[in-house]
């Protein structure tokens, strides 16, 4: 009988070292690509105008986590309010006179929130479209939109869950400098982070 035991014994090893392995090979899953707007695409970002790059390191899979690729978007320097802007932990990010499109130092500004966000998953950020003073009231809440939305779907490009965020213009009602020169207009051209 002790015989038999010890024949059967390398056959069991030897089927579920085999069991292992297939299922090993088999379940995994892909990780998911990065998805990025590319500069003159108009800025939305969304899935369909994105670019999609495949990424070395797979990453934790779930409905809000992609990898962001290049140390500038780790994180680290966000962490603890590094960029507070206003008391918050995301910083501003600013545009163009008339433009919604979303500028190289504003797309760096948005990987790194981006980043901090997806280590902060029960965060909820109301992104805030503001313009200058110059236009009418009409014009500037939709430019505010657009900035606001823009902004919005880049990070989701970046794999931030749409659900987290909530855009919202205020036009030129709101503005941050006060004064009728391009240095105030400038600061008051800009997207603005709420953080709940």
């Amino acid at each position: 009988m002790s015989l038999r035991l010890a024949a059967r014994q390398p056959l069991a090893f030897l089927a579920l070292t085999l069991a292992l392995a297939l299922a090993v090979s088999c379940g995994g899953k892909r990780p998911p690509a990065l998805a990025t707007a590319q500069p003159g695409e108009g800025g939305s970002g969304t899935s369909a105008d994105s670019r999609s790059r495949a990424h070395a390191q797979p990453v934790e899979e779930g409905p809000d986590v992609r990898a962001v690729e290049g140390e500038r978007a780790s994180g680290s320097d966000i962490a603890g309010g590094a960029l507070s802007g206003e008391g918050g932990p995301l910083a501003d990010i600013h545009f163009e006179l008339d433009s919604a499109a979303l500028s190289d130092e504003a797309r760096t500004t948005l990987e790194k929130h981006a980043a901090w966000l997806q280590s902060q998953r029960g965060v909820h950020v109301t992104i805030e479209g503001h313009c200058d003073e110059r236009g009418t009231v009409e014009y500037n809440l939709a430019l505010g939109e657009q900035r606001a939305r823009a902004t919005r779907d880049y990070l989701v490009s970046l794999g931030v869950a749409q659900d987290r965020l909530r855009i919202v213009s205020y036009g030129k009602e709101r503005p941050l400098a006060t004064g009728n020169d391009e240095a105030a207009w400038a600061q008051n051209r800009r997207a603005h982070f709420v953080v709940k």
